[in-house]
């Protein structure tokens, strides 16, 4: 990988060496850029408009490793993009006779478009792939957990008695909206070819007959769909990737932030399988994974929200709306990769310890079954002393240290109530299990 690949991995952990890292790298831009020249020739000479022979002679000039990466860059400053400097470098590549067909008809934005869908394409399946394994280990974890019982927290504060098996599946859906979402859009990442103003008018002066069925066998040449339209100030299609990304990194960051909290120190009812390890402190074993989608995730909105800006695109082509979307949408991809392989690795080692969640169920001396305990007795005592017996009692175990439980059973208005089963938290999951298995029927 070179150094222009590796960009500022230093600083990103949660992606350097991921596959998504991989697929977006300035190399990858390259060729991404490169096959849709080439893809753009061989078009063309679909449909009679240039020479085979220059199709084929493009499509072996197009070799990312014949140019120069850092040139190039420097170059783009002056036109504005890299697709100019890229043309000139490629037209010299394939010669004086087959020249001409290079680029010919269309515009930079159109490459630039083209390749960064070409991008989105290769980035998003290794995504998709981890968002499958992360499923998959949820799944696990949700039906062999189905009644490990947990303080419920609402407001941070213990609530009603859960499942972690119904945490887990909450977590799985998650993942499982994020992966339907991905597969919808980068199924129907659009290429983009309109020249100059979106009207197809060169390659009607280049002799097309009928130039709107360019766009098709140029979109087939590179396994993208076929715009209705030529798509330069219409940016839905970076809307929704920016869209389906922020929602797979927040679907991620759902999950980590739980772990983050389940793991602390005091709670410890979860802990990732390989903790990472302190600077100064040898003792730690901290949540690097979960850490680093947590970080992931609080990025992702801000980077949608300037794709989201970019919507905003005047004239037939803009003046920066679409330059402003190239680095957003590679850091999306780039985080959203990483975080999606963090993922897949957090969930495959997750170890859950149900004894310190049964332990803490009795950290409220009883009360995290106070609910149940109202509607129960309300029948008993009537409404009015049931709640204002409950609150008495409540204060009271606070303020002794003693069991709820115990303290109602010393009443004598209680003496045929089934106190014991009543303050069994296990008894007292409600419908969690059935919702479990409802979750888990989805594919």
């Amino acid at each position: 990988m070179t150094s222009a690949d590796r960009g500022d991995g230093l600083l990103g952990p949660g992606w350097a060496g991921s596959p998504a890292a991989a697929e977006t790298g300035d190399t990858a831009y390259l060729r991404a850029l490169l096959d849709a020249e080439a893809a753009l020739t061989r078009a063309q000479a679909a449909l009679g408009l240039s020479p085979a022979e220059s199709a084929a002679a493009v499509t072996r000039a197009a070799d990312p490793d014949r140019f120069d990466l850092a040139s190039l860059a420097a170059q783009a400053r002056d036109g504005g993009n890299p697709v100019i400097p890229l043309v000139a470098e490629l037209t010299r590549a394939v010669g004086a006779e087959h020249g001409p067909a290079v680029h010919r008809g269309a515009t930079s934005q159109d490459i630039m478009d083209t390749a960064a869908m070409l991008v989105a394409h290769r980035a998003l399946g290794p995504v998709l792939a981890d968002l499958d394994r992360v499923q998959r280990a949820l799944a696990r974890l949700s039906a062999e957990h189905r009644d490990t019982v947990l303080p419920g927290r609402t407001l941070t504060q213990h609530a009603v008695p859960t499942t972690f098996g119904l945490k887990a599946a909450g977590w799985r859906s998650l993942v499982l909206d994020a992966r339907d979402r991905v597969t919808s859009v980068r199924g129907t990442l659009p290429a983009q070819l309109g020249g100059a103003a979106g009207t197809l008018a060169a390659f009607a002066a280049y002799g097309a007959e009928d130039p709107a069925a360019l766009p098709a066998v140029y979109a087939r040449e590179l396994g993208l769909c076929e715009p209705l339209l030529p798509w330069h100030t219409l940016r839905t299609p970076v809307a929704d990737l920016a869209g389906c990304l922020a929602l797979t990194a927040g679907a991620l960051g759902r999950l980590a932030a739980d772990v983050l909290t389940l793991s602390r120190t005091e709670i410890a009812e979860v802990s990732e399988g390989g903790g990472g390890g302190s600077s100064a402190m040898p003792h730690k074993a901290n949540p690097v994974r979960s850490t680093l989608i947590a970080a992931a995730a609080r990025r992702a909105p801000q980077l949608a929200a300037t794709l989201y800006g970019s919507l905003v695109a005047e004239d037939e082509r803009p003046a920066g709306a679409w330059h402003a979307e190239w680095e957003p949408l590679r850091d999306l991809l780039r985080l959203v990769g990483g975080a999606a392989r963090d993922a897949a690795e957090l969930t495959a080692g997750l170890r859950v310890h149900s004894a310190a969640m049964r332990e803490h169920l009795g950290l409220t001396h009883g009360l995290i079954v106070s609910e149940r305990l109202s509607a129960e007795l309300s029948p008993v005592l009537g409404r009015d002393r049931a709640k204002e017996l409950l609150t008495e009692l409540a204060r009271q175990a606070y303020q002794e240290g003693r069991d709820f439980g115990g303290l109602l059973s010393e009443r004598p208005e209680l003496v045929d109530v089934d106190i014991p089963s009543l303050m069994d938290p296990a008894r007292y999951t409600g419908s969690a299990g059935t919702l479990t298995d409802r979750a888990l029927e989805r594919p």
